[in-house]
């Protein structure tokens, strides 16, 4: 909304300093002050509401220590990271970008389900929430919107060439010109630690018949749904403990700000040699704002928490997470960007395997670790849940150190 006003102020009033909002930089930089405001400020006012309308968390006895004072603390905090995050993108993203509108529907959608599952828990006294069958359809239906839009839509294209050595006047007209370097649809992704790391889904259809490669949609539609899926399911299992899937997400949404940052800007991916993805750079204004809206969210979360996310707040984040890796075609990175929400899954899938199987042979389930998910585990083993918080971050941080490397080391 700013952005269109100070752009009109320029256009018709030569209003001196409003050309600064052509920036991306400088408007995502808004977009995290502004977001830490809202979370910060009126994070403790929805705080009190949700305590006044006796919105607190149901505790099962997991016999984990300290789980019988976190009774009562009030839950659907993730309202506050969605208000904190959307606020600052209507105020100074461009409304118009096809990558920005994509997040704005993921924000909504997941966190409409994610609220009702919340809500069904603790309002309606519905200990299970939503059932896992319609959260299952909730997120299949997102990845079926955000595979078909980036398949589809004419915006959502990459530019293959590269700028060659010249004036700086050659580089300004390369740089705006749709003849130098002619946009085309694709879905081509990248592979990290690979030269020349560049993988086209078609390949997996267009083997059998050249031709087939127009059907690629029947391909790349339904990994989209699994990666969607996946990483929302994972944030989910991540928050377990005090502050653990708010920092975590923090982390991984600055590492994917620098690769959209990088991808959408046509001189530095150059040279970097990374692909260019025209109009993906006006989401590092949403990432701006969305990494605020988390960090100013941990203000309150931290231990002891104050308030928990909920469902409302853990499936936004891991499906905005996704649709960011799939928009900045890093969606293979995943495992390694998002290392602490895949170890934390990992360790459901292997448990639960691992029980069923034991128990179909030898009669009784067994276990692999003493509760799962894993930061479960290391409470079990009497670990304090902030120092399994601190040493889950430092796992983040390195592992985002890792993937940002990705830009050169191949």
């Amino acid at each position: 909304m700013l952005y269109y006003v100070f752009q009109y102020l320029e256009k018709h009033y030569q209003l001196p300093g409003a050309g600064v909002f052509e920036f991306i930089t400088f408007r995502a930089a808004i977009a995290v002050i502004l977001s830490l405001l809202i979370s910060t400020v009126y994070g403790k006012k929805i705080i009190e509401f949700l305590r006044k309308k006796q919105m607190g968390e149901s505790i099962r006895d997991l016999g984990l220590e300290g789980q019988a004072q976190k009774a009562g603390t009030p839950t659907m905090g993730g309202i506050i990271i969605i208000m904190a995050t959307l606020i600052p993108v209507l105020l100074v993203a461009k409304l118009d970008n096809i990558y920005v509108i994509l997040l704005i529907v993921t924000t909504l959608w997941m966190g409409v389900i994610g609220f009702t599952d919340d809500y069904l828990k603790v309002l309606k006294k519905n200990k299970d929430g939503l059932a896992g069958k319609f959260k299952v359809v909730g997120q299949v239906g997102l990845g079926v919107i955000v595979g078909c839009t980036m398949y589809f839509h004419d915006d959502v294209t990459i530019k293959e060439e590269k700028i060659k050595s010249g004036s700086q006047t050659e580089l300004i007209a390369k740089k705006s010109g749709r003849e130098f370097y002619p946009e085309k649809k694709s879905t081509k992704t990248t592979i990290p630690f690979v030269k020349n790391n560049e993988f086209d889904y078609a390949s997996l259809i267009s083997w059998i018949n050249p031709s087939y490669a127009k059907y690629a949609w029947l391909v790349f539609i339904p990994i989209v749904i699994i990666i969607v899926t996946a990483v929302s399911n994972g944030a989910n299992l991540t928050d377990g403990i005090d502050g653990l899937a708010a920092g975590s997400s923090a982390i991984i949404v600055l590492v994917l700000g620098l690769f959209t940052w990088v991808s959408g800007n046509i001189v530095f991916s150059d040279y970097l040699n990374v692909m260019y993805i025209p109009r993906l750079g006006e989401s590092t204004v949403y990432i701006g704002a969305f990494a605020g809206a988390l960090v100013g969210f941990l203000w309150y979360n931290t231990y002891p928490a104050q308030v928990f996310m909920g469902d409302t707040g853990s499936l936004t984040i891991g499906g905005i997470i996704a649709v960011l890796a799939i928009a900045s075609r890093k969606e293979l990175l995943i495992p390694l960007m998002c290392g602490v929400f895949f170890l934390e899954t990992l360790s459901v899938v292997l448990q639960v395997g691992w029980f069923k199987y034991t128990r179909k042979k030898y009669g009784e389930g067994r276990r692999i670790f003493l509760m799962s998910p894993l930061h479960h585990h290391y409470q079990k083993k009497g670990i304090h849940e902030s120092k399994i918080v601190t040493r889950f971050w430092i796992i983040g941080i390195a592992l985002a150190i890792l993937s940002i490397l990705t830009l050169k080391l191949r």
